[in-house]
C-alpha cells in the first residue's frame, strides 16, 4: 500500500479545517487556479464580484461568528481593490487570514505580468503580521501562523502571499495546537478602579465597540446597575454595547471635543471600557483632558492604553476584565439613579420624507431579533435617536469611517446569522462603493433588507462644507442613480418609497419576503447636524 503524500494544498485545507473555517471568501484569478481546482464540498466558496466586497463580506461573517474568516484574492492588483476595506478590517479588529496569489517562483526574478514585489509589504500597516514563506513548503504552517495571530487580542488581519506553483508541491500538516486568547487585569488596579467607583459622586461609563465585540454586554450590564453609573456610547462606535433604551443609558458622545465636554459636565470619574480616549473628528479643545477629572480605561488594546492622553489604563480582555471588576465593586445602591434620557418626539410624516420620519417606522417594524448594518453617516444622530438598537449583536458598523464595508458586510452577517432578518442600512453615496454584493445576496438567497436613505448626495460632506466653510465644493450631488433597476438587474427584489403613506407597506412586503429586498426611500436632502460643533470652536478660541 503506498501512502499518499501531502500536497500543500492538501495540508492547508487540512489547517483551515482545524481552525472551523466553513466558507471561504474570495474573487478567483489565474494565479489562485492550483489552490481552487476540485474545490472540497465540506468549504463553501462565497464569490463576490469585486476584492473590496469580499473583504467586507469576511468581515461581517468573522464579526458574527466569532471565528477567523479565511479570504483569498486575486493578486496584487486584487489586493489593491481591496485595501480599503482591510484598512476598516484593522480598525474593527476583525480576525481575517487574508492571501493572494503571487506569480509562480522560477518566473519571479523576470518581473513577471501579475506579480508584486516585496509582496507582504504590499498591505502593511494594516495588517497585524505579513508574509511571503521563504519556501513552499512553509506555506502551509504559515497559514496556521496567520489564524493564530488574527485571533489573539487585540484581533485583526493578517497576510500571506501565495506563489501559484506552491499549491502543488509537497507539503506537511503543521501540528494543531490551541492558544488561550484571553488575559487578566492587573488585580490591585482593578481594585483600585472599583475603590474610585465606590467613592465617586456621579460617575460616568463610556462603552465602546470592544465591549459587545467579545461578548460582554451583559457584564457590562451588571456593572452599571450595581454602580448606578450613566452610560455612555463611545464617539463613532461600531457596535451597539449596551442597550439603548436602558433607564442608565445617557446617549451617544460626539466626536468633537468640546460636545464631548459639555456632555459629560459634572461627573467626578469617567471610566471608559473598550473604546480610545476619545476618538475626535475635529479638532478643539476638550477641558476634560486638563482639569483633573479622573479618567480611567480598560481594553486589550495596548496601542490604545497608550494613545490615552490622560489617566490610568488598565490592559485585559474585556470579559476577564469585567468579571474581575464585578467581583470587587463595593455595594452602591445608595447611589442616586442618573435622570433618564430625554428623546426627542417622532418627526410627523411630510414630503419629502423626514429621515427620522422614516427611521422611526422602520424602528416599529423591525422583527425583534433584527441585526442592522449600518453605513448612512449622514443620518447617524437620527438613527441614533429613532432606530434604538438592544445591544449584543444587533449593530455592526465600519470603525474607520471608509465607505463600502456595510453592503457586502451584511452578506457575511446574514451567512452567520441566516436564522434571523438583516437590515443593511446605507445612504445612496455609500450604496455605490460595493453595490455588487447584493448580486451575492440574490445567488445564496440570503434574508437581508437592503435600506437605502436616498437624499440624492454625500450628506456628511454637506455638513462638513458648513462647518469647515467649504464654499461650493464640487462632487457632492448625487443625481440620476436608479437604486429600483440596479437591485433588479442583480435579481434582487426593489421598491422606491417617495410618500411617508408608502413606508409601512414598502416594510412588511420586505420583512416577509424570501431572500433580499431593496428599499429606496427618498429622504429629505437637508443638511443634517452630526454633531454640535460650535461649543469646541468656542472653548478653542477663548483657550
Amino acid at each position: 500500500m503506498v501512502n499518499h503524500k501531502l500536497t500543500v494544498r492538501e495540508a492547508t485545507l487540512g489547517v483551515l479545517r482545524s481552525f472551523g473555517v466553513d466558507r471561504v471568501f474570495g474573487n478567483p484569478g489565474s494565479t489562485e487556479l492550483a489552490f481552487l481546482h476540485d474545490w472540497p464540498d465540506d468549504i463553501e466558496y462565497v464569490l463576490g464580484l469585486q476584492e473590496a466586497c469580499v473583504v467586507g463580506m469576511a468581515d461581517g461573517y468573522a464579526q458574527a461568528t466569532g471565528r477567523a474568516a479565511f479570504v483569498n484574492l486575486h493578486s496584487a492588483a486584487g489586493l489593491g481593490h481591496a485595501l480599503g476595506n482591510l484598512f476598516t478590517a484593522f480598525r474593527n479588529k476583525t480576525p481575517l487570514v487574508v492571501t493572494a496569489g503571487q506569480q509562480a517562483r522560477s518566473i519571479l526574478p523576470l518581473r513577471p505580468y501579475l506579480f508584486s514585489e516585496e509582496a507582504a509589504q504590499f498591505p502593511k500597516p494594516y495588517v497585524k503580521w505579513s508574509i511571503e514563506p521563504a519556501r513552499a513548503e512553509d506555506v502551509p504552517a504559515a497559514i496556521a501562523q496567520a489564524f493564530q495571530i488574527a485571533m489573539q487580542h487585540p484581533r485583526g488581519p493578517t497576510f500571506v502571499s501565495v506563489p501559484s506553483d506552491d499549491w502543488g508541491r509537497p507539503g506537511s500538516a503543521p501540528p494543531i495546537r490551541r492558544i488561550a486568547t484571553d488575559f487578566a487585569p492587573d488585580a490591585a488596579a482593578i481594585k483600585r478602579l472599583a475603590d474610585a467607583i465606590g467613592q465617586a459622586r456621579a460617575p460616568v461609563f463610556v462603552v465602546g465597540a470592544d465591549v459587545d465585540r467579545n461578548g460582554a454586554v451583559d457584564q457590562m450590564v451588571d456593572v452599571a446597575e450595581r454602580t448606578n453609573a450613566a452610560v455612555w456610547a463611545s464617539p463613532m462606535s461600531s457596535r451597539s454595547s449596551f442597550p439603548e433604551r436602558h433607564p442608565l443609558f445617557a446617549g451617544f458622545l460626539h466626536a468633537a471635543p468640546g460636545a464631548l465636554a459639555q456632555a459629560l459636565r459634572g461627573t467626578d470619574l469617567i471610566v471608559v471600557f473598550g473604546a480610545p480616549v476619545f476618538t475626535f473628528h475635529v479638532e478643539g479643545y476638550c477641558d476634560l483632558l486638563t482639569n483633573g477629572t479622573p479618567i480611567w480605561q480598560i481594553t486589550d488594546d495596548p496601542t490604545d492604553a497608550a494613545a490615552a492622553p490622560v489617566g490610568e489604563s488598565i490592559i485585559g480582555t474585556m470579559r476577564t476584565s469585567l468579571d474581575a471588576l464585578l467581583s470587587v465593586l463595593p455595594a452602591t445602591t445608595g447611589r442616586r439613579r442618573p435622570d433618564a434620557r430625554r428623546l426627542s418626539p417622532v418627526p410627523r410624516a411630510a414630503n419629502p420624507i423626514p429621515p427620522g420620519f422614516a427611521l422611526h417606522r422602520l424602528s416599529e417594524l423591525l422583527p425583534a431579533d433584527a441585526i442592522v448594518v449600518e453605513e448612512a453617516p449622514s443620518h447617524r444622530p437620527a438613527i441614533q435617536e429613532y432606530l434604538p438598537r438592544p445591544g449584543a449583536d444587533s449593530f455592526y458598523t465600519m470603525a474607520s469611517g471608509g465607505l463600502g464595508y456595510s453592503l457586502p458586510a451584511s452578506v457575511g452577517v446574514a451567512l452567520a446569522r441566516p436564522e434571523r432578518r438583516i437590515v443593511c442600512l446605507i445612504g445612496d453615496g455609500s450604496s455605490m462603493y460595493c453595490i455588487q454584493a447584493i448580486w451575492t445576496a440574490v445567488q445564496l438567497k440570503l434574508p437581508i433588507t437592503f435600506v437605502v436613505m436616498n437624499n440624492s448626495g454625500y450628506g456628511a460632506m454637506r455638513f462638513f462644507s458648513r462647518i469647515l466653510q467649504a464654499e461650493r465644493p464640487p462632487g457632492i450631488d448625487l443625481p440620476g442613480l436608479d437604486f429600483v433597476s440596479l437591485a433588479q438587474g442583480f435579481g434582487c427584489n426593489a421598491e422606491r418609497v417617495t410618500r411617508p403613506e408608502g413606508l409601512d407597506e414598502a416594510f412588511r412586503k420586505a420583512f416577509a419576503g424570501v431572500g433580499p429586498s431593496l428599499v429606496d426611500i427618498a429622504v429629505d436632502d437637508a443638511v443634517a447636524m452630526l454633531f454640535e460643533e460650535g461649543e469646541s470652536k468656542r472653548e478653542k478660541h477663548a483657550g
